[in-house]
């Protein structure tokens, strides 16, 4: 007897695997549509009312049986007991068969990174899993709470489940190449808005930026990480649009020995988990030409924010720091400063600062 249950339930699993959802849904519609016109003609007023008959078939079907509605007439009872509830049962075994295998499917599918999410906008992606490094990145960009809300999405490559699955920032794609046209439409790579590529090695990294840089929107910033300096130099003769950095463990290392205390400034910079941090604001395209004395004093006295310098464009290849006082600053420069909170271009003043 168990082999002949277990043989029945994988056939009846069979066919639901096999049925799509409209079938699903114009099956229990038709049934629906039968009960009711047996319904009507066996004269059950009191059931037929549109309202009243969705409650009284749900509540029926699905084997719930308030008692509250049920028929009245002989006809009806037959109908009832023939029609409704023996081929209701066994439809609404179907639905909720085919509602767990999509529930499952579908998280299934978020685990392992095969949803795709052409959809997205004015996303972030973060091309490249490290254990450590990775996870760092993820908590530094959600601690930025003035930060505008992106969604956060993780492509890798590496035969993994989504390792920020309770995260409701942060979604997961593998993929199979990184340079791979099909597969970089899949996380939307014409509409993000900001991309961090951290591959396995250089290779990966150079290659990747070098696929990308030049399928984003002009607006869209991209960064990456290097060890070797000189894939930095290569690179950035190809891709304007790449910010590049790379590890500067010997520059770090002297500036500790001369300047005790140096290593921990730089960390004070980077990290938006605690203390003062680096930001930058770019000024809005309609301001007219400042000085950078007035934007410091401006900053310092209302924001309690010091201005670092000016770049010219989001890599940052021409940036003046620390310029003198009357240093003119125009529309389009960008303004790196250190506060403990981002200054939104939306809370700065910008015409009392013209001239």
């Amino acid at each position: 007897m168990p082999v002949i249950f277990k043989r029945l339930a994988l056939l009846v699993r069979a066919h639901i695997d096999q049925l799509s959802w409209q079938a699903v849904v114009l099956a229990i519609l038709a049934h629906m549509l039968v009960t009711w016109g047996l319904l009507f003609i066996a004269n059950e007023q009191a059931l037929t009312a549109f309202t009243t008959f969705f409650y009284y078939y749900t509540v029926t079907t699905s084997t719930v049986g308030y008692g509250d509605f049920s028929p009245t007439s002989e006809l009806g009872r037959w109908v009832v007991a023939l029609i409704q509830i023996p081929f209701g049962l066994a439809l609404f075994g179907v639905l909720l068969g085919k509602t767990g295998q999509t529930v499952t499917y579908l998280i299934r599918r978020a685990m392992t990174g095969d949803k795709n999410f052409a959809h997205s906008n004015n996303h972030i992606i973060i091309f490249g899993w490290h254990d450590t490094r990775t996870k760092k990145m993820i908590d530094y960009i959600l601690a930025d709470t003035k930060r505008t809300d992106r969604r956060i999405l993780l492509a890798v490559t590496e035969q993994m489940d989504h390792p920020f699955l309770t995260n409701e920032n942060v979604d997961f794609a593998r993929l199979t190449s990184f340079t791979d046209l099909e597969e970089l439409k899949r996380v939307a790579i014409s509409r993000a808005d900001k991309i961090i590529i951290d591959g396995q090695d250089d290779d990966q990294t150079f290659t990747t930026a070098l696929r990308i840089s030049r399928l984003v929107k002009d607006e869209c910033h991209i960064s990456a990480h290097f060890l070797d300096e000189t894939k930095v130099d290569m690179l950035l003769e190809h891709c304007q649009n790449v910010e590049c950095s790379s590890a500067k463990s010997a520059e770090i290392l002297v500036r500790s020995m001369q300047d005790p205390g140096s290593s921990r400034v730089q960390e004070e910079l980077l990290s938006t988990l605690h203390g003062d941090t680096q930001f930058s604001l770019a000024i809005p395209s309609e301001c007219e030409e400042m000085e950078f004395g007035t934007l410091f004093h401006h900053f310092k006295h209302d924001y309690n924010a010091i201005l670092l310098g000016v770049a010219h464009n989001l890599s940052a290849q021409n940036m003046d720091l620390n310029p003198p006082l009357d240093y003119k600053v125009n529309a389009g420069d960008i303004l790196h400063y250190i506060a403990l909170e981002r200054v939104l271009t939306s809370e700065v003043d910008w015409k009392s600062l013209a001239k």
